[in-house]
């Protein structure tokens, strides 16, 4: 099933909510730490987000594929540099990760989608 970009930020921003506020201090540690890590440092913030796209689709996190993407095409990222990331991922994570490029590159034209509408 396709999942667009309003229904995956909708689902994820409801959900990060409820998480946090079970006030759980290890969940809002680990969100911080997340948050601290992608900010701009010895390396800037479109590297940063390219190497997480890597780690997401070697791991075969989808929901994170997702939110990688969403940040590199904020952060204006061009579609080749994308695939060749992706590429990346799947020399390292091998053939398995090829379902998961799947659903990437279809979120990626879902991003570009939106952005044309919104234009």
């Amino acid at each position: 099933m396709k999942q667009t970009v309003e229904e995956f930020n909708t689902y994820r921003e409801e959900m990060n909510e409820k998480l946090l506020g079970a006030s759980s201090k290890i969940l809002k540690r680990i969100y911080s730490v997340d948050s601290q890590a992608y900010k701009a440092g010895a390396l800037d913030v479109p590297t940063k987000e390219l190497l997480g796209l890597v780690a997401s689709a070697v791991l075969r996190c989808d929901d994170c594929v997702k939110y990688h993407l969403q940040k590199c095409f904020q952060e204006k990222i061009t579609t080749a540099a994308v695939m060749e990331t992706l590429e990346i991922a799947t020399v390292v994570g091998g053939t398995i990760v090829i379902p998961h490029l799947r659903k990437a590159y279809e979120f990626w034209e879902a991003l570009e989608h939106q952005s044309e509408k919104e234009a």
